[in-house]
């Protein structure tokens, strides 16, 4: 069994899309020169001046943070080096019950255009599914500064049966299914913050 057919996180895929032919930064901005209305919109994208912001990075997407907010309470997860994710893999990220919540994730775009950003979260308790997220970010050019996608609000489970510990995997990857960060990490509701 391949680990695509074992792996219960994987994006859903639109029928009859097909995935564009890659182009680095010169080809793109050598296509079409003559059309102004393409060139500003290139221009907008950073094709021009685009910097590298960690230059022993691989990957052209990488992702900075998680930040959970509900109303004034900012949870700042930092997800930008494996001690980072070490470190938040050690402590359960606390969530009062019943709070209506956002997640936004932060990210820097570098050398390249990189299509259809994907964000995938799957939440589990006792082993079962009980959540399944996959939101559509977009696409992004190189830029220096973060990138940031917020997503719909939701509401935390509530109730005694829903306190205790959840085992999260998050996902971020782009439409031709390049993995830029994988993770996992716990949640626990509680029925305050502490």
């Amino acid at each position: 069994m391949s680990k695509q057919e074992n792996d219960d996180l994987i994006p859903t895929q639109t029928e009859g899309y097909k995935v564009s032919e890659k182009k680095n930064i010169d080809e793109l901005t050598q296509l079409d020169a003559n059309d102004a209305s393409l060139n500003k919109w290139k221009e907008s994208l950073g094709l021009n001046h685009a910097q590298e912001r960690f230059p022993n990075d691989p990957r052209s997407a990488v992702v900075q943070a998680l930040v959970f907010q509900s109303g004034d309470r900012i949870i700042r997860m930092d997800v930008s080096t494996p001690e980072a994710i070490k470190k938040l893999q050690e402590k359960p990220v606390v969530i009062k019950e019943g709070v209506e919540y956002t997640f936004k994730i932060e990210f820097v775009v570098q050398r390249e255009v990189v299509s259809g950003l994907k964000f995938l979260q799957q939440i589990k308790r006792l082993g079962l599914p009980v959540e399944t997220t996959e939101e559509m970010c977009g696409s992004y050019g190189p830029k220096f500064e973060n990138q940031e996608r917020t997503f719909p609000a939701s509401v935390a489970p509530s109730g005694r049966l829903a306190r205790g510990k959840y085992s999260v995997r998050s996902k971020f990857i782009d439409d031709d299914n390049t993995p830029y960060l994988e993770w996992t990490w716990t949640m626990e509701i509680k029925k305050d913050w502490e």
